[in-house]
């Protein structure tokens, strides 16, 4: 039972707000089930509880992705916000409020934040020249040339005239909060990292752009925009209602502000624990009281991200397994704070062993035999043994533990202990065997013996049943039923968890109908899922392809030569084989694309606080949804001037150069095929720069290859291996076709395929320039 009096009377939790780059899966998944398992504790604590998430929807990459997919960037934006609203619905994830950064209510907060800091002395104007990450929407201190430290990606040398904001000011403030508010962050490598980053030395940070113009525009200067970060953070205040005359929101603001808990990933530590509390400061207003940094969810090796091609969707998951599966293994296999491994294996093998074979079999046992002997009425425990103390006893002390170290965020200890409940309380059952009356016990003790150890078992399943609610709240609620004790969010709604205590489950109660909870993951439930996802990718890229493709304006009149026109493109996989005197022709993909109808961007509030209607998740077309919009995938058309991409690394493959058709009429002997300049424009051909080569072990023929386009990093494997050495491609300028679908081969995703001359031999000679040519520069 917990002390009401420790009980706070408000909690105000926020996950991160979503970059709307990509579409979501199941690293912004694990970040917002999280929040939503502590959400539902507090409030089935009596503690009145906000809950907040949203997207983060401005910044010069949302610029040039949506104008790669060729839509405005409100229209991008409301199509991918949408998209992680509608999983988080689809999940029953219990947020209370889903900011947009493009909403009103935010521009106007953002706008009362700025001008606050200016007025105060802490903003100025300036000029600045450094290197900017397009990725990361941040300054980054490394010389021209270089990739950012924290994701890698090629940065950009930028001079502007901006506005400065004196973070210099705080280095001793922030220190000293830091001192006096240990638990102001974590987990501890957190802690000592952003200490060591203010202790080195603050320097004044930029918070207004002039290069590009979707954002907030600066207050009395509509020619900059607000620094993509001071926009985004403010956005855990400008949600409560900071900015507004309206007395309700300032209300809000005034109950839940600060904040208990940040919950963030780890690689956006420095905004929150340095800037965001700086500008607070600066501003007269409270810091947070909390920022804990999840860890990164790591799946082939890496960390999940779109950049890699490595991701996990939850809906996956779901449609196998269900969301509390789910919910579970993030919770219960990855200790908070640490980087964790996902695999659909582990997620299989810990899902059998501990709901389908532990919680849910008991539950199963337990329902079935108090139908089956006492007709689904719960009888009297009557007199007690040892073997039912010692049991009472473990469950009084599961629910001393659980809660602390649940609240400690330390979920993973928490649910090993409530699982040692589950299998004492399993092993209790069999011990005592109430089905089976060996034949010297009467059938009267036999009688006694079914009510005491049935009755509990039940308990015990009950207490369990209430601690794992938070985590596990759809099976709770249908074992809550099963024990007669009717809907479990109407117990939470009435505090349930501050009284919890053994002896809840009286007799003479009428049990709920059994129903199966977790039936065991058959042996293709890895497959399966490995099956959707490849499928979900594949779906979404074609349907991405199809609608790109028809949205394309009218092309330009063909000329005779190809042209190189400087501008930044699009995204997606190996070599493409322009052999001499013949046009290779590319095969449809079997895949057929669906068509799809534009959804309409969201409106802006009319008034202060009203909520944004976003669009449902199923109404958005698949090229606005996907994180891979900024490839702009491409089919290439039967005819057209590809060769065939396969999807082995043998010869002929996507990734390898295809040998030269010698079956093909030689050169001069025969027109090549006609293409139209519809079918040219359809091609998206880059100038790219490498920056990595390797080998591919135990492919003869395969290197990874990371080039750079200017906009962004990827990864292409080629089959030139048995004709370049790989130390010497790095730093060369190729051509690259940029649209292709990704492909996996050999594990890794291939993110578009490089152009070269096939020699009769079928020797590759990879096409390049004499003239300085900027990267990313289109060839048309």
């Amino acid at each position: 039972m917990t002390n009401p009096a420790q009980i706070p009377s408000r909690y105000y939790l926020t996950t991160p707000i979503y970059y709307v780059n990509a579409r979501p899966h199941l690293g912004h998944a694990y970040s917002t089930i999280v929040c939503d398992a502590i959400a539902r504790r507090k409030r089935a604590l009596g503690i009145d509880t906000w809950f907040l998430t949203g997207t983060d929807e401005h910044g010069q990459k949302i610029e040039r992705s949506a104008a790669l997919a060729g839509r405005t960037p409100a229209e991008f934006a409301t199509a991918i916000s949408a998209e992680f609203r509608g999983l988080w619905d689809q999940l029953g994830l219990t947020y209370d409020d889903f900011i947009r950064t493009t909403e009103d209510r935010h521009k106007r907060g953002v706008q009362r934040l700025f001008a606050t800091l200016r007025d105060r002395g802490f903003i100025y104007k300036g000029s600045y020249t450094g290197q900017y990450c397009v990725s990361d929407e941040a300054w980054v201190d490394v010389p021209p040339g270089t990739p950012c430290p924290d994701c890698g990606r090629m940065t950009e040398t930028v001079t502007e005239e901006n506005y400065f904001f004196k973070l210099s000011a705080f280095e001793r403030k922030l220190l000293e909060f830091y001192e006096a508010n240990p638990g102001f962050m974590g987990p501890e490598s957190t802690r000592r990292e952003v200490i060591s980053f203010v202790r080195s030395g603050l320097k004044d940070l930029s918070v207004s752009r002039t290069s590009f113009s979707w954002g907030i525009p600066v207050p009395g200067d509509e020619s900059h925009v607000v620094y993509v970060w001071l926009d985004a953070l403010a956005n855990y205040i400008t949600a409560l209602g900071y900015g507004s005359d309206d007395p309700a929101d300032q209300a809000r603001f005034q109950k839940f502000w600060p904040a208990d808990l940040h919950l963030i990933g780890k690689e956006i530590s420095r905004f929150h624990c340095v800037y965001w509390p700086a500008f607070l400061m600066a501003a007269g207003i409270a810091p947070p009281r909390s920022v804990q940094a999840n860890g990164w969810l790591l799946f082939d090796q890496g960390k999940m991200s779109k950049s890699k091609g490595n991701i996990v969707r939850a809906e996956t998951v779901q449609a196998v397994l269900g969301a509390d599966a789910l919910r579970y293994y993030l919770l219960r296999e990855i200790p908070f704070g640490q980087d964790g491994s996902f695999s659909f294996d582990a997620l299989v093998q810990r899902y059998n062993s501990d709901l389908a074979n532990g919680y849910g079999n008991l539950v199963s046992r337990v329902v079935n035999m108090v139908h089956k002997y006492f007709g689904g009425v719960l009888p009297e425990t009557g007199a007690e043994t040892a073997a039912e103390d010692a049991l009472r006893a473990s469950a009084v002390n599961a629910i001393a533990i659980f809660g602390p170290e649940f609240d400690k965020l330390n979920f993973s200890d928490a649910l090993k202990e409530l699982w040692a409940l589950v299998a004492e309380t399993d092993g209790y059952l069999t011990a005592n065997a109430p089905w089976k009356r060996p034949a010297d016990r009467s059938e009267s003790d036999h009688a006694a013996l079914q009510t005491r150890v049935l009755a509990t078992a039940a308990e015990a399943i009950r207490i369990i049943t209430a601690l794992v609610y938070p985590i596990l709240p759809e099976a709770a609620a249908k074992v809550w039923r099963q024990l007669g004790q009717g809907e479990i969010s109407d117990a939470a709604k009435n505090s349930f968890l501050t009284h919890l205590a053994w002896g809840g489950l009286k007799a003479g109660t009428k049990f709920g109908e059994p129903a199966p909870l977790f039936p065991r993951a058959e042996k293709d439930a890895t497959e399966r899922m490995q099956n959707l996802e490849e499928e979900n990718n594949r779906t979404v890229i074609e349907s991405a392809a199809e609608k790109t493709s028809a949205a394309q304006s009218a092309p330009e009149a063909p000329a005779s030569a190809l042209s190189i026109e400087p501008s930044p493109a699009a995204a997606s996989p190996s070599v493409v084989s322009v052999q001499p005197g013949s046009a290779g022709t590319a095969p449809r993909d079997p895949h057929e694309p669906g068509d799809h109808n534009l959804t309409q961007p969201t409106q802006a509030p009319v008034h202060p606080g009203q909520q944004v209607e976003t669009v449902p998740v199923d109404a958005v077309a698949p090229e606005h949804a996907s994180g891979r919009l900024s490839t702009s995938p491409t089919t290439a058309p039967t005819g057209g001037p590809l060769a065939s991409a396969g999807q082995t690394d043998g010869p002929g493959a996507m990734a390898a150069t295809a040998p030269a058709d010698h079956s093909a009429p030689p050169q001069g002997s025969a027109s090549p095929q006609v293409i139209n300049i519809d079918d040219f424009a359809r091609v998206d051909l880059r100038v790219a720069q490498i920056l990595v080569a390797e080998r591919v072990p135990k492919a003869d023929k395969l290197l990874r290859l990371e080039v750079d386009l200017g906009y962004e990093k990827r990864q292409i494997l080629a089959g030139i291996a048995q004709h370049y050495e790989p130390e010497k491609l790095v730093g060369r300028k190729i051509v690259i076709v940029a649209n292709l679908a990704p492909r996996k081969m050999r594990g890794l995703e291939s993110n578009g395929m490089l152009l070269a001359a096939s020699l009769p031999d079928g020797a590759p000679v990879l096409a390049g320039f004499l003239e300085e040519v900027p990267l990313g520069a289109r060839l048309k």
